[in-house]
């Protein structure tokens, strides 16, 4: 019997002393002194009376009290289980979730990095690009500079060759003669 049991014996057993400590020798004292009332005379219906008080706060012991706390007991161990789950699932979901903050953080750096390479890559593919346009262009500069100047050179000398009659022609305009 664990001590919730014995605490209803204990007092079940005080109530039982109560009741019949104060029912037996009292009740015809105090009737006979009122001058009036109901005397009872414990006879053999009070003995099965407290037999059957007896029985019955044992029987509803076995059979529901005992039962009831049985619940109430796997109910509250139940919930205790299931307040435990609760805080290791809690403590998983912020495990997982610092997990997970701590690979997006090394994902971003690592794609940052990635990123900075790319951009020096294409920095440098872009600077060899502008070389190599610049590079043609001075040489595309230079042959157009040495046409010029070679259309430039056969052109002085054409002109050169025309230089006297294009002198004759412009005195006889200004002169408004022949010269």
């Amino acid at each position: 019997m664990g001590p919730t049991g014995l605490r209803w014996s204990v007092s079940c057993a005080a109530a039982l002393f109560a009741g019949i400590s104060i029912l037996l020798p009292g009740c015809p004292a105090l009737a006979a002194g009122e001058g009036g009332g109901v005397t009872v005379v414990p006879d053999w219906s009070f003995t099965l009376q407290i037999a059957n008080f007896l029985f019955l706060i044992f029987a509803l012991n076995i059979l529901l009290y005992r039962p009831i706390r049985r619940v109430l007991k796997e109910r509250r161990d139940k919930f205790k289980g299931m307040e435990s789950a609760i805080q290791h699932a809690a403590q998983t979901v912020q495990e997982k979730e610092a997990a997970f903050a701590k690979a997006i953080k090394d994902a971003r750096a690592q794609g940052l990095k990635e990123k900075e390479g790319l951009v020096q890559q294409a920095e440098a593919q872009e600077r060899k690009l502008i070389e190599s346009i610049n590079a043609k262009a001075q040489a595309d500069l230079a042959e157009i500079r040495e046409k010029i100047k070679g259309d430039a050179e056969r052109a002085r000398q054409s002109l050169q060759q025309d230089v006297g009659s294009f002198a004759n022609e412009i005195a006889r305009k200004i002169l408004g003669r022949a010269v």
